[in-house]
């Protein structure tokens, strides 16, 4: 049995080799192992192996390089393989601590003997670090060595947030067969709130209603995750039944609770767990007393924040820091600077956080002095260099524009994370450079790993060549399983014009997809005009459908013809609570002007003014003359184009349309150069219109001096549907000579609309001389 070691020894051991070793300008200006050698050789080597044993030795180690120095030592003086786990595993711990994971990997495939604690301390190193294939192969490993998996092994596996859905499934898998679910509430906690991480909200509420052994931690998980995932509701019940139960309270449940609640239909339910909080007095605690403020902020109730700061007895840095950001992201952000001038005046030194939101309220404010000022200041204070804050800066300047500035404060950055990178990153591509695929190669060759934030932004401004590396390098890292990526894929592919490719992207793959995914995918579906796709994929949604959802259903039943299901899925999107916006207007006048239902139309046109007067656009106006003029109310149409504020080429297109197809074809052409004096120049369309008014006429010589006039005088080139009415006006009068000229002239080779046109003229003119 070894003999117990007083702390006074211990600490007087380690205050010696402290000063032998670590003392000195000779030390801090270059490192020599043999040199910290010297100095301990009066130390017998037992009783190194003993401080070497003792873990308040290693509770006072605070950087790398002393860490280094340690396992030096440890090399040099030669261990027992029992004697040498311990020290190995705080040195592994050590290096993983001060972000040097290959250091540790290093000293990690040299040790000869390893426990659990050696494997559980690399694992947590890769989960943290957003490794997960190398996190997961050290899982495995361990298993295979003989080694049952700890607490922490799951706990810091689980602690990973890269992991896939598939890998938590596997993970649960495995951990219900272990006795550490039925025993310890911290596997069980870690495993739902990852699964909460992965958007597996349904299947982490199955796991904590499994759980035989919960505690408060457990409870106050639960209640975040479902408001983070927007089941607040589920959250106070949770928190009713803690109440009714007895479970009791602490400052945790309420601070999570409190950070649930964010937008102004949740202020009622704030106010009673507010209330809740007064009656049990723990509002009086500054946590409590913060989160408080930092919810009234969340739920734009501005007055009340700042009353409950400025009730705020012992205001600590942190108050501070959250009305200066709650300032920061709201209206006024101007505010925010006031506020970080008032707690310099009360004697509270900034920090790093305090820094970062006033930096965000320089962004928003473009407010290039003030952001500059402070980054004076950090410089000052040597804070740029860290990378939080640095991110901050770094920020600042991309959304100002200032490219310059922001890479020379990217590289001034020691220690670059995932948030800096893509930043930068973020710069590049809003200008459209391709310098940000070269930024993520650079990144992935300097061992930072892209997460699924990174491909999306550069997918944004990558052409093809790029788009099938960044393809290529999603499915080696399995990245092409989030949905948001894949959905970003898939805008690369239709943009650079390969619509293809993005349809075959969504085949090949599995994923289910969130709302947005849904979205994005369905829009491509419908712009390549496979509406029953688009329903499949709406069929297949899980989640509660948007307003940009119910918009692309209801355009791809409208497109494909299902114009009675147009209003049923209508009816539908109201009964949900969501309302209608000018899109869905105009997909469902297009469906009334198809079944030339004009009381469908005129009562929809009646709902949009009782909504919104001022909701009618330009836009949805256009479709309603269209809608009117086909179901034959002409004055209605008119009535609506006179009412335009600001008619474009569509507004006037659809008026001569309109006017033409009720026989007005001389309003029509009057119309027409009355467009032209508004300063609006006629596209093809327009001539379409008019020339189609003129033909139904049979205003001859008025429709083929517009014809002539299109390249002439306008400079729009006539495209075959032109000619087909050119042809048809010239040959409806028997002036048959000129438009088989007409056909020779064309710069395109005719079709058999165009022949078809010619010789139902003919024949229509032998019939006249027959008779």
């Amino acid at each position: 049995m070894r003999k117990a070691i007083s702390l006074a020894s211990i600490t007087t051991k380690f205050l010696k080799i402290k000063f032998l070793f670590l003392s000195g300008p000779r030390f801090q200006c270059s490192f020599s192992t043999e040199n910290c050698l010297y100095h301990v050789e009066n130390i017998k080597h037992s009783g190194l192996i003993e401080l070497l044993q003792e873990p308040l030795t290693w509770v006072q180690i605070h950087s790398l390089s002393v860490t280094k120095s340690l396992h030096a030592l440890i090399i040099k003086i030669g261990f027992t393989v029992e004697q040498v786990v311990f020290p190995l595993n705080n040195v592994l711990s050590k290096y993983v601590l001060y972000g040097d994971v290959n250091g540790a990997r290093g000293l990690f495939d040299e040790m000869t003997h390893k426990n659990t604690v050696s494997y559980n301390t690399m694992i947590t190193a890769y989960s943290q670090y957003g490794n997960v294939s190398e996190a997961w192969k050290l899982f495995s490993e361990i298993r295979r060595c003989g080694f049952d998996p700890t607490q922490f092994t799951f706990g810091g596996l689980l602690s990973c947030k890269f992991l896939n859905y598939y890998q938590v499934a596997q993970l649960h898998a495995l951990i219900e067969k272990t006795p550490l679910f039925h025993t310890n509430a911290f596997v069980g906690t870690s495993l739902l709130t990852t699964l909460g991480k992965c958007g597996c909200i349904h299947e982490a509420w199955q796991i904590f209603k499994s759980m035989p052994r919960k505690n408060l931690v457990t409870w106050n998980s639960m209640i975040v995750l479902f408001g983070q995932h927007g089941y607040v509701e589920n959250s106070m019940k949770m928190f009713i039944e803690i109440l009714r139960d007895g479970r009791g309270l602490s400052e945790a449940t309420f601070v999570g609770l409190l950070s649930c609640f964010v937008g102004l239909s949740y202020v009622e339910l704030g106010e009673q767990v507010h209330a809740v909080a007064l009656k049990y007095g723990l509002d009086i605690t500054i946590s409590v007393k913060n989160s408080l403020v930092n919810m009234y902020a969340k739920c734009f109730c501005a007055k009340t924040s700042n009353k409950m700061f400025e009730e705020v007895p012992m205001k600590d840095i942190i108050s501070w820091n959250i009305i200066i950001g709650a300032m920061a992201n709201s209206d006024s952000p101007d505010k925010a600077l006031s506020a970080f001038v008032e707690m310099y005046a009360n004697g509270f030194s900034p920090n790093e956080i305090t820094f970062i939101n006033v930096l965000n309220s320089c962004s928003r404010l473009k407010s290039i002095s003030d952001g500059e000022a402070l980054h004076a200041q950090l410089f000052k204070k040597r804070l740029e260099i860290d990378v939080r804050v640095g991110s901050a800066v770094l920020s600042f300047y991309v959304k100002c524009d200032k490219l310059e500035d922001a890479h020379r404060c990217f590289n001034d950055i020691c220690e670059k994370n995932i948030v800096s990178w893509n930043t930068l990153i973020l710069g590049y591509s809003n200008r459209g450079s391709l310098d940000s695929f070269l930024l993520l190669r650079e990144m992935i060759r300097l061992g930072c790993y892209p997460n699924d934030f990174s491909f999306s932004i550069v997918m944004k401004s990558s052409c093809i060549t790029e788009l099938v590396q960044l393809h290529s390098l999603m499915v080696k890292t399995g990245y092409l399983e989030y949905s948001y990526v894949l959905s970003s894929l898939i805008c690369g592919y239709a943009k650079n014009g390969l619509l293809s490719d993005a349809l075959n992207s969504i085949d090949f793959n599995g994923t289910p997809f969130d709302v947005v995914s849904t979205n994005v995918m369905a829009g491509i579906y419908n712009r390549s005009r496979q509406y029953d796709k688009t329903m499949e994929l709406f069929s297949a949604l899980e989640d509660p459908p948007d307003m940009i959802s119910w918009n692309i259903l209801i355009a791809a039943c409208s497109r494909i013809g299902y114009h009675i299901e147009v209003f049923d899925l209508f009816r539908h999107m109201q009964r949900t609570g969501v309302f209608p916006d000018n899109y869905t207007y105009v997909s469902l006048f297009s469906s009334c002007t198809a079944l030339c239902n004009l009381g469908l139309g005129s009562s929809l046109h009646s709902l949009l003014i009782k909504n919104d007067s001022n909701s009618c656009d330009t836009f949805v106006c256009n479709v309603m003359i269209n809608m009117y003029a086909k179901c034959g109310n002409l004055d209605s149409s008119i009535k609506i184009f006179n009412g335009i504020t600001k008619s474009n080429v569509i507004s006037w297109t659809a008026i001569i349309s309109s006017l033409g197809l009720h026989g007005y074809a001389y309003q029509a052409i009057e119309k027409f150069y009355e467009m032209i004096m508004n300063g609006i120049k006629p596209d093809t369309v327009a001539f379409m219109a008019v020339l189609s008014a003129c033909r139904h006429a049979g205003l001859v010589e008025q429709g083929m001096s517009l014809f002539k006039e299109m390249n002439s005088k306008y400079g729009v080139e006539p495209e075959m549907d032109h000619y087909v009415i050119a042809v048809d006006l010239l040959a409806r009068c028997g002036r048959l000579v000129e438009a088989e000229e007409l056909i020779d002239k064309m710069p395109f080779p005719p079709n058999a609309l165009i022949w078809r046109t010619f010789l139902d003229g003919c024949k229509r003119k032998r019939a006249i001389l027959s008779s």
